[in-house]
This record gives C-alpha cells, sequence and structure tokens, in this order.
C-alpha cells in the first residue's frame, strides 16, 4: 500500500480547488456567480442537479438559483415546508448527507419526504455555506440514484461551497456578521419574490416579525394541502385576505 504523505495531501488539495476554480471561471455565457456555482457541482460531483439558498439580512431564506425542474422542486417544497436537508445544513452548520432519500428522509422529515418522487430523486446531499461561525446559506445537490458521495467527492463538495461562500460575501458586500445584503433579493425568481410581498403583507396586517409571517404563510398552506408559493401568490393578488391565514 502506497504511503499517503502530507504532500501528498496539500497537492490533492490543491488540485481540487484549481478544478473548482477552472468550472467556476467557465463563464462563456455571462452567467452570474450562482449559476456557475451549481454548474460545477454537477460537473464535479456525481449528482444531476443543485440549487442554492441564502440568507437575507432580514433574515428570511431564500432559494436563489436552481440548475433544473427537480431541483427547484426540491428547493420549492422545503422553502414551503421549512423543514429538509438544506435547512438542516443551514441551521447546523454541517453537511446533511442523504444517501437513500426513500429511507432516510422519511425519519428525519417525514412530510417533506411523502412530497419527493423516489423515481426523480434518490439521494440529497447539503453543505451549508458559511465562513467560521457565520451561515450564508446552503447548496442543495440530488442524485436519481441512492448512493453515497465518496470522500474524495465530498471533499470537492466543501471546496466548491467554500468558493461559492467567498464569491457570495464578496459580491454582496456582507458586513462583519456574515449575512447576505437585501441586493440578493432583487435576483430571486418570480415566485420567491412573491413569497417575500406577502410576507410583508402579513407583516402590515398583524405587526409580526417576519419570522412570524413566514411561519404563518406555511402553516396555513401545510393546513390546506398548498404550496406556499400559490398561497403567497393568492394573497397578493388580493384573492386571499392575510386574516384568512390567521384562523
Amino acid at each position: 500500500m502506497a504511503q499517503v504523505t502530507a504532500g501528498d495531501d496539500v497537492a490533492e488539495s490543491l488540485r481540487l480547488v484549481s478544478a473548482v476554480l477552472a468550472a467556476l471561471r467557465d463563464n462563456d455565457d455571462g452567467l452570474p456567480p450562482i449559476v456557475r456555482v451549481c454548474r460545477a457541482c454537477v460537473a464535479l460531483l456525481p449528482v444531476d442537479g443543485a440549487a442554492i439558498s441564502i440568507i437575507a439580512s432580514s433574515g428570511h431564506r431564500q432559494s436563489l438559483y436552481a440548475s433544473d425542474a427537480v431541483a427547484a422542486h426540491l428547493e420549492t417544497v422545503q422553502f414551503s415546508l421549512g423543514e429538509g436537508p438544506c435547512f438542516e445544513a443551514f441551521d447546523t452548520g454541517e453537511p446533511v448527507l442523504v444517501p437513500d432519500l426513500a429511507q432516510d428522509a422519511a425519519v428525519a422529515w417525514p412530510v417533506f419526504a411523502a412530497q419527493m418522487n423516489p423515481a426523480d430523486v434518490g439521494a440529497i446531499f447539503a453543505i451549508p455555506l458559511r465562513r467560521g461561525t457565520a451561515r450564508v446559506g446552503a447548496i442543495d445537490m440530488y442524485r436519481r440514484t441512492p448512493g453515497w458521495l465518496l470522500d474524495a467527492e465530498l471533499s470537492t463538495a466543501l471546496k466548491i461551497a467554500d468558493i461559492a461562500t467567498s464569491a457570495l460575501l464578496t459580491a454582496s458586500n456582507t458586513g462583519a456578521d456574515g449575512e447576505i445584503d437585501e441586493m440578493w433579493l432583487t435576483t430571486l425568481p418570480g415566485d420567491r419574490a412573491v413569497v417575500h410581498q406577502a410576507t410583508g403583507i402579513v407583516i402590515a396586517e398583524f405587526g409580526i416579525p417576519a419570522e412570524q409571517a413566514l411561519a404563518r404563510l406555511r402553516g396555513y398552506a401545510f393546513v390546506t394541502d398548498r404550496l406556499l408559493d400559490e398561497v403567497a401568490g393568492d394573497l397578493v393578488a388580493k384573492r386571499l385576505h392575510p386574516r384568512v391565514i390567521d384562523r
């Protein structure tokens, strides 16, 4: 068996950084950093799609980008329920690896697992975006077949997350507290922007903090068996009065 030296570890670390940086610099289409991060995940890891969520200075968790429809659905379900691998990775600051979604998620997040199609998603890997104790968000990656990430693959995922965190913090002019500036909310997909608007409506109606307002929206969506995006759309379009969600 070949002996692994400290020099080998350094060389491997440099190789990983070089590969990640090369993938992130692949920007022939003029894509924003968050898109290139998701592309790097798919290019360098055995995953089929990826998505990025961040936390704004208001305390809102927001989905910024998903590489495909399955990744988008993964984000939508977690955002609607307020539970899932992405939320746990953000809350704990540690990677959350779900090698067999049908088996593992049913125990940890039963409602989330019930809404995911095992034919589309076999495994999920959520990596926190963090610098020191400051947590910025998380990268969600999925693969269609169950299975673990190898140690080298997990190392690559962590390198991607480290570089992505630095890029996000730099691009957003983040302060020392490590939170993403509100400017990132302007890049949200339409449905997430609508949720942000609906949360503001609930805040104005009840005079409660943003976190409680979002929790009420999620609670109403859950008891009525609807997605959070749909409830928010009705509220913004005035098809639903904010007092209804408090009943």
